[in-house]
C-alpha cells in the first residue's frame, strides 16, 4: 500500500533546511546573481551580463592573475594527493594490523593537528622555518645536512610546496581515520581465508583490503578535491592577502579575498569578487560532476 507523506518528518528537517537556506544556498545565488552587475567609480551598480567574466579571463591584467591562482591550485591539490592521501592510506593500513602496540596514542598522535587551530599551524611553522629564530637549520646542522636549509618560505620557488607540506601535516588525519574505518569494517572471515590459502600481507592488501575500500579512496579524493580548492585560511594566515612572495602562493581563496575585500595594490570591487567567487563554485562542480560520471559509476559497477 502507498503510503502518503509524513508531515511529522518534516518537522524535523525544517530547521535544517532553514539554516542551509539563509546561511548556505541564498549567499551561493546571491553572489551568482552579483557576479552579473558592475559598479562604476561612484558605486553605482548596473547590470552587466557576462562582462565580469570576460573581463576575467580575457583582460591580460586579470587573467594573468586567475590563471596564475588556477594553477598554484592545482599544484597545491596535487600535493595533497601525491602526498597526504598515500600517506594517509599507509598510516590507516598499518595501524589496522592485528596487534600494534600502542595503535589509539598514534591514531591521536595523527590525527590531533586537525583540531588545532590555522592560526597556530601557520604561527608554529614559521617560528620552525624562519632563518632569524627557527630550529630547523639547527637540526639540519645536527645530521649534518645544513647545506640543504633555505629560507623556503620566502623563496617564489619553494613557498607554495612548503605551505602544501605544512597543509598535509595538519590535515593528514583525516583520510587516515576514513581509510582506517573501512579498513576494519571488512569481515576477518575474509581476511583469515586469504591466510589460510597461504596469501602473504602484501597479497592481502592488494588484492582484498585495497578494491573493498576504493569507495572510500573515492570519497577522500573528491573531499580533497573540494578542501584544495576553497583553501584560504593557511596561506593568508602565512603570507597575507597579497600571497606573495611575488604572488608564488596566490590561489582562488586569496585571490578571491583581494578581489571582493581589496588590498594594498588593488581597489575592492565586491561584483568582480563576486565573479572570482563564481568561478571558483564552477571550478569546483565540474570537478565534483567530472568525478560522478567517469569515477562513481565505475566504483558501482565494480561493487555490482
Amino acid at each position: 500500500m502507498k503510503q502518503g507523506f509524513s508531515w511529522p518528518v518534516l518537522v524535523f528537517i525544517a530547521p535544517a533546511l532553514v539554516v542551509y537556506a539563509v546561511f548556505s544556498a541564498l549567499p551561493l545565488l546571491d553572489t551568482l546573481r552579483l557576479g552579473l552587475y558592475s559598479a562604476d567609480e561612484f558605486g553605482v551598480v548596473t547590470f552587466s551580463g557576462l562582462a565580469n567574466y570576460q573581463t576575467i579571463l580575457g583582460d591580460p591584467q586579470w587573467s594573468t592573475s586567475f590563471w596564475n591562482a588556477m594553477l598554484n591550485n592545482l599544484k597545491f591539490f596535487g600535493i595533497h594527493m601525491l602526498v597526504q592521501n598515500p600517506m594517509g592510506l599507509l598510516l590507516a593500513a598499518l595501524l589496522s594490523l592485528r596487534n600494534v602496540r600502542f595503535a589509539a596514542t598514534y591514531r591521536t598522535v595523527f590525527f590531533l593537528p586537525t583540531l588545532l587551530s590555522v592560526v597556530i599551524i601557520g604561527f608554529v611553522w614559521q617560528l620552525i622555518l624562519s632563518p632569524l629564530w627557527g630550529v630547523a637549520e639547527g637540526l639540519l646542522r645536527a645530521v649534518g645536512l645544513q647545506d640543504w636549509f633555505e629560507p623556503w618560505l620566502g623563496l617564489e620557488s619553494s613557498a607554495l610546496v612548503t605551505l602544501s607540506l605544512m597543509s598535509v601535516w595538519q590535515y593528514i588525519g583525516i583520510p587516515m581515520m576514513l581509510i582506517y574505518a573501512a579498513m576494519i569494517a571488512i569481515p576477518d572471515d575474509v581476511i583469515e581465508a586469504a591466510v589460510v590459502e597461504g596469501a602473504s600481507p602484501w597479497r592481502i592488501f592488494y588484492a582484498i583490503r585495497l578494491p573493498l575500500i576504493l569507495p572510500t579512496l573515492g570519497l577522500v579524493t573528491i573531499l580533497t578535491f573540494v578542501a584544495n580548492f576553497n583553501a584560504f585560511d593557511l596561506i593568508y594566515t602565512v603570507k597575507g592577502g597579497l600571497a606573495g612572495p611575488n604572488y608564488s602562493t596566490d590561489i582562488l581563496g586569496t585571490l578571491f579575498y583581494r578581489t571582493f575585500f581589496g588590498s594594498q595594490s588593488q581597489v575592492a570591487s565586491a561584483t568582480m569578487g563576486s565573479a572570482v567567487a563564481t568561478l571558483m563554485f564552477l571550478v569546483i562542480l565540474l570537478g565534483v560532476g567530472a568525478y560522478l560520471l567517469v569515477v562513481q559509476r565505475r566504483l558501482q559497477r565494480y561493487a555490482l
